[in-house]
C-alpha cells in the first residue's frame, strides 16, 4: 500500500516540477534562436557565393591570353637600332667579302696537313692487346704432344654450351680427347674455357680475321683447333707472357 503524502509536499513537488519543465523549454528555445541565426548566415553567405562568377583555371588561362591578343604588340625595333656602328660594319663585312667561307677554307686546309689518323686496313693494322678474345685454338706441348687432358672444364663452365668434348684412356693409361668440337657461332667470347684450363691447353689467339661464307665452316673440330694452335703458337705465348704479372 503506497502511503499518502501530505498536501504541503505535493504542491512542492507539482511546482518543481513544473519549474524544470519551463526551464527546459526556455533553454531549447534560446539553442532554436541560436540555430536559426547560424542556418541565416550560412544561406546568405551560400547566396553571396553562388551570385560570384565561377573562375577556373581554363577560363583564367583563356582571359589571359584573350587579353594579351588585345594588348599591342611593342613596336619592334630595326636591326640598326640594336647593334653599334661596329657591329654592322663587320656584318656588312661578313657578307660581301664571304669572311666565313675564307675560314672554312682556311680550315680544311689546315686538316689536310695535318697527320692521318685512319689506318690503310688490311695493309696496316691497329695494335692488339694480350687479353684480346679471337679465334680458338688447342695448343701443344713443346715435345709436339697435345696439351688437352680431357678434363672437360671448358665443356662444363661455357655458358653457351659452344663445347662438345669426348675422351677415352690410351694404352699408356692417360686420358686424350678424340673428340673436341666447338660451335664458333654459339660462342660468345667470354674467355671461360680459358680460365678453367688447367694445363692452358684451349686458349683465344689474337686472331679476329676468320670470317667465312657458310655455316659450317665455324663448326670447328679438333683438327681445326690443333692447327690453329701450330699457327698461333708464337703469339699465344707473347701473350701469355705479357699477361702472367697481372695475375
Amino acid at each position: 500500500m503506497h502511503k499518502k503524502l501530505p498536501k504541503n509536499q505535493l504542491w512542492v513537488g507539482f511546482f518543481s516540477s513544473t519549474l524544470n519543465t519551463l526551464t527546459a523549454s526556455f533553454s531549447s528555445s534560446l539553442a532554436n534562436d541560436e540555430l536559426m541565426k547560424n542556418s541565416t548566415a550560412i544561406e546568405d553567405a551560400l547566396a553571396a557565393a553562388k551570385q560570384l562568377p565561377k573562375v577556373s583555371s581554363d577560363a583564367t588561362e583563356f582571359r589571359f591570353h584573350t587579353i594579351a591578343q588585345k594588348m599591342p604588340p611593342p613596336p619592334r625595333k630595326q636591326y640598326w637600332e640594336t647593334k653599334s656602328f661596329e657591329d654592322q660594319v663587320g656584318r656588312l663585312a661578313t657578307q660581301f667579302l664571304y669572311l666565313e667561307v675564307m675560314r672554312g677554307f682556311v680550315l680544311l686546309w689546315e686538316n689536310m696537313m695535318m697527320p692521318k689518323v685512319t689506318l690503310n686496313y688490311p695493309f696496316e693494322k691497329s695494335p692488339v692487346s694480350p687479353r684480346f678474345r679471337g679465334e680458338h685454338a688447342l695448343r701443344r706441348y713443346p715435345s709436339g704432344e697435345e696439351r688437352c687432358i680431357a678434363c672437360k672444364l671448358c665443356e662444363v663452365i661455357c655458358p653457351a654450351f659452344a663445347i662438345n668434348i669426348e675422351a677415352e684412356p690410351r694404352a699408356d693409361g692417360s686420358r686424350r680427347t678424340v673428340r673436341y668440337d666447338i660451335d664458333m657461332t654459339k660462342c660468345i667470347y667470354c674467355g671461360y674455357c680459358q680460365e678453367a684450363c688447367p694445363v692452358e691447353a684451349i686458349v683465344l689467339t689474337q686472331n679476329f680475321e676468320f670470317t667465312t661464307e657458310t655455316h659450317e665452316e665455324l663448326l670447328y673440330d679438333k683438327a681445326k683447333l690443333l692447327t690453329n694452335g701450330d699457327r698461333w703458337e708464337a703469339s699465344i705465348a707473347r701473350a701469355i707472357r705479357l699477361d702472367s704479372p697481372f695475375r
